[in-house]
């Protein structure tokens, strides 16, 4: 199972996409969406694989969960 969480920068320029499964460990989104560009990454990057995404607020509090079932099985 893939976690991703998604988290508040420091410096208040947008969202981390924080993941063991991403290729580099974490990705950068500073647009007005970010939040919302970053979830839908993450759910298309494991639409093979079962997934959870964990959104946090700035305090470090978990405030959305979703969880994404792998589309795609071997025949």
């Amino acid at each position: 199972m893939h976690v991703y969480d998604v988290r508040s920068r420091k410096d208040h320029r947008g969202v981390d996409l924080i993941s063991d499964a991403l290729p580099f460990g974490r990705l950068w989104y500073g647009e007005s969406n970010a939040a919302s560009n970053a979830i839908d990454y993450a759910r298309f990057y494991s639409r093979s694989h079962d997934a959870v995404i964990r959104v946090y607020d700035e305090s470090g509090n978990v405030i959305e969960t979703h969880e994404h079932a792998g589309d795609f099985k071997e025949p």
